[in-house]
C-alpha cells in the first residue's frame, strides 16, 4: 500500500528524536577521536557515514597518514569486539574465515570435526594492506562481506553483529601487490582517501606523538546501539527526484549505455553497477541522519557521490595516457549530471 503524505510526515516527526541521538553520537565520537587524530575530518565524517549506514569501507592514502590508528581507535570508542589481519602473500582463506579440524573425543574415542573460528568472527576486522594477498585469498572476505556468514564443510556460521570490515591500502605502492578484483572492490560501500596533513597539523602530530603523555580513549557509544542506528538510518526518506538523480548519475558511468557522454566512452573500460546506486541512496541517508534530520537533500547525495564511485569506475589506457583521473572523471559526470529542480 502506498504511504499517504500524512502517514510520511508522522514517519518523520516519530524518527527525529531518535535522528537528534544519532547526532549527539556523531559529535561525541568526533569529539573522542580528535584526541589522537588530527585533521583528516573529511575521512572521519565518511567514515561514520559508511559505520553508521552498516557499510563495509577501503580506506586509502600515503603511509603515515592515520589509516591504522583511526581503524583501531573506532573500535575502542564504540567498544566493538576487534581483528587486526595482516594480508600477506602467503595468507590463505582458511586464515581468515576459520577451518575444521579432526580431534578426538574424549568421551567416546571417536574422532569428529571441530570448526574453529577465524579472525572474521568479531565486530570490527582489520585487513591491513588487503592488496598485498592474492586474489584467491581475498575472495575469502566475499561471502563475509555480502552475507555476513562462513561457510565451511556445508555447515553455515552467522557472523556477530554489527559487522564490519575495514581495509587499508596504500594507494600508491605496486610494487608486491595485487590488484582487487572488481567483485571483491564492488563490496565496499565507500573508498576514503587519507591524504598528507597541513605543515601545521604535522607539527601538531610531532609535539604530541613524541611526548610523554598518554591519551585513554572513552567508550562513547556500544556495538548494540549502533546497530540499531543503522536501523534508524533506512527510515530516512529519498526523495523520488533524488533517486531519479542518482540512478542518472550513475547510468553516466556506463560506456555501453545509449546516450552516456562521449568522454565517458572515451575514458571508462566499466562503469558503476547497480551497487553504486544503492550505496549512494544508504549513504545519502546516513549523511542525513547523522546531521538530525529525515530527508535526504542534494548535498547529502553529493558528499557521498566520490567515495562510493571512486572504486567502481575502470578507467581506459586512453584516460592513463591523458592523465585523466578517476576524480577528474567523477566530477565532470556530476557537473553534466541535471539538478533535479525543487531539491
Amino acid at each position: 500500500m502506498t504511504s499517504t503524505p500524512l502517514a510520511e510526515t508522522n514517519e518523520q516527526d516519530e524518527l527525529l528524536p531518535h535522528l537528534a541521538r544519532i547526532k549527539e553520537a556523531r559529535l561525541t565520537i568526533l569529539r573522542e577521536m580528535r584526541k589522537l587524530v588530527v585533521g583528516q575530518e573529511e575521512a572521519l565524517n565518511q567514515i561514520l557515514i559508511g559505520m553508521f549506514a552498516g557499510g563495509h569501507l577501503m580506506l586509502q592514502g600515503p603511509p603515515g597518514t592515520a589509516k591504522t590508528l583511526v581503524i583501531v581507535s573506532l573500535a575502542k570508542v564504540m567498544n566493538l569486539d576487534f581483528k587486526r589481519i595482516q594480508f600477506t602473500p602467503d595468507l590463505m582463506p582458511s586464515d581468515i574465515s576459520g577451518t575444521e579440524i579432526l580431534e578426538q573425543d574424549q568421551t567416546t574415542g571417536h574422532r569428529v570435526t571441530k570448526f574453529v573460528a577465524g579472525p572474521v568472527f568479531c565486530n570490527l576486522v582489520m585487513a591491513d594492506e588487503i592488496n598485498r594477498t592474492p586474489p584467491k585469498t581475498q575472495a575469502g572476505l566475499l561471502e563475509v562481506m555480502q552475507e555476513r556468514q562462513v561457510t565451511i564443510g556445508g555447515q553455515t556460521y552467522p557472523l556477530p553483529k554489527p559487522f564490519y570490515v575495514m581495509a587499508t591500502q596504500i594507494s600508491m605502492e605496486q610494487e608486491g601487490t595485487y590488484p582487487l578484483p572488481e567483485a571483491q572492490q564492488d563490496r565496499f560501500m565507500l573508498s576514503i582517501m587519507m591524504n598528507y596533513l597541513t605543515d601545521d597539523q604535522e607539527i601538531e602530530v610531532v609535539r604530541h606523538s613524541t611526548g610523554s603523555t598518554r591519551v585513554v580513549l572513552e567508550r562513547v557509544i556500544e556495538g548494540a546501539e549502533l546497530l540499531e542506528f543503522t536501523g534508524y538510518v533506512r527510515r530516512v526518506t529519498l526523495p523520488p527526484q533524488i533517486g531519479q538523480f542518482i540512478v542518472d548519475l550513475t547510468c553516466a558511468t556506463r560506456p555501453s549505455v545509449a546516450g552516456c557522454p562521449d568522454f565517458v566512452k572515451d575514458y571508462v573500460s566499466w562503469g558503476a553497477g547497480l551497487r553504486a546506486s544503492q550505496n549512494i541512496a544508504l549513504a545519502s541517508k546516513s549523511a542525513a541522519a547523522l546531521e538530525g534530520r529525515s530527508v535526504v537533500t542534494i548535498a547529502d547525495v553529493r558528499k557521498v557521490i566520490m567515495p562510493v564511485l571512486r572504486h567502481r569506475i575502470g578507467l581506459s589506457f586512453r584516460a592513463e595516457v591523458d592523465r585523466v583521473s578517476i576524480e577528474d572523471l567523477i566530477g565532470k559526470i556530476v557537473a553534466i549530471t541535471p539538478t533535479p529542480q525543487g531539491a
